[in-house]
């Protein structure tokens, strides 16, 4: 399970293989699936597009457009509840409780982007099918339907007047679209990478090579959306497999299961209970850890940041003496240091399938969101590292890793008015 058991070109190469099948329609571990959208990056300035975002438990929107600096402005943001957390919602309901909540906004504009992050299949004319609900949604009914469809079906019964265009997409799409047009910076192409509580990419790729869709004009692009969370053969070590048989899944995300939010923490947790089975720290702090039934990953990264301070395993530590403390330190590091890995062998496939990214001053500009990203001690700057040694120094390739503030909403903006 340590970082130097990664071959990073083997993984590389493997990634590769994925991304290549799932775009011919082959069976693959990576979806890649077509979004229909293009990273155009004439913004048309002053025009006012609608922009959502319903992803986990919240429901946001605005009113967004962009000044004569490609600047954006949001305008009237809300944040509310989304509908069927509370209680379980059939398919008219469903879509009448959203389109209430676009009261402050519906007559703004006649295009709308929406970032809908749950599993949806887009289709050509850039509505989307919902696949199924995550996180809490109780709506079954919604299962199969059109969201664009349903929602403007919704918003006409409301008396709202014209049909809104609606824009569908995700939200590691809005991420990477948020960075076009980036404070007027030149790009060679872009990549959006989330890595908070789940793990996703997305890049843009030539119609040609999009054998499973066909009429597509090959002289265009579209952004993919890799899935990149269900890799598969990603070299594990013992306790992977035995943790990854704990979690409701079995065998499904292994690769999200070794690098995000939602799992770090309790592999660390399954990682030092086996370490203390096997002898390797004191009888009180084995003791004492054998009894832990939950670790999150931000308590994790506490103890990363605290190892002697006010943290439950920095108190665990403090029964028994230093040794302790640096066993589970290492132990919690080198997990950050393979999961930096990991990602950077992902961000890389994504990279070189571009083809671009070959002339230092237009890098290839990844969009990256996710507290796990950004809060993990020491993980962004690891990725840069791994970046930097097997993309850059290697093969040629420059990257720029950016952070852009509500990333989701602008990203969305973006499709609404460009696509």
């Amino acid at each position: 399970m340590d970082h130097l058991d990664v071959d990073f070109d083997d993984h590389l190469t493997a990634f590769s293989k994925a991304m290549i099948q799932g775009l011919e329609g082959k069976k693959s571990c990576l979806e890649m699936i077509p979004t229909y959208l293009e990273a155009v990056s004439e913004i048309p300035p002053h025009q006012r597009v609608i922009a959502a975002d319903a992803g986990g438990t919240n429901f946001r929107v605005a009113t967004v457009y962009f000044d004569e600096n490609k600047r954006p402005v949001i305008e009237n943001p809300q944040t509310f509840s989304m509908p069927a957390v509370e209680s379980e919602l059939g398919r008219e309901e469903f879509f009448e409780a959203m389109a209430v909540l676009f009261g402050g906004v519906i007559d703004a504009s006649s295009k709308m982007g929406f970032c809908f992050s749950y599993p949806v299949e887009i289709t050509p004319d850039k509505d989307g099918r919902l696949i199924r609900f995550v996180k809490e949604i109780k709506a079954p009914d919604v299962v199969g339907q059109l969201i664009g469809e349903n929602l403007n079906h919704a918003l006409a019964g409301l008396g709202t007047g014209v049909l809104k265009q609606i824009v569908l997409l995700n939200d590691t799409v809005a991420t990477l679209l948020a960075g076009v047009g980036y404070r007027n910076r030149s790009f060679s192409s872009y990549i959006g990478f989330i890595l908070g509580t789940g793990t996703n990419c997305c890049y843009i790729e030539s119609n040609a090579n999009i054998a499973k869709r066909k009429n597509l004009d090959p002289r265009r692009s579209q952004i993919i959306n890799t899935e990149s969370g269900g890799m598969a053969g990603a070299h594990r070590g013992k306790i992977d497999r035995l943790f990854d048989a704990t979690t409701n899944n079995p065998g499904v995300h292994i690769f999200e299961k070794m690098i995000s939010g939602a799992y770090l923490g309790p592999l660390f947790l399954t990682t030092i209970q086996q370490a203390c089975r096997d002898g390797m720290a004191s009888g009180v702090a084995a003791e004492a850890i054998s009894r832990i039934t939950a670790l999150t990953t931000k308590e994790m990264n506490d103890f990363l940041f605290y190892p002697c301070g006010d943290n439950p395993l920095a108190k665990v530590c403090r029964q028994s003496g230093p040794a302790d403390t640096t066993l589970l330190y290492v132990i919690a590091d080198r997990l950050v240091e393979r999961a930096a890995k990991f990602a950077a062998v992902n961000l890389s496939a994504m990279a070189l399938k571009t083809g671009m990214g070959t002339d230092p001053i237009r890098p290839i500009c990844i969009v990256a969101e996710g507290t796990t990203f950004y809060q993990m001690k020491t993980l962004k700057t690891r990725v840069e590292f791994y970046l930097k040694q097997y993309l850059e120094d290697k093969r040629g390739i420059y990257t720029e890793i950016i952070d852009v503030e509500n990333a989701t909403l602008i990203g969305a903006a973006i499709a609404g008015l460009t696509n």
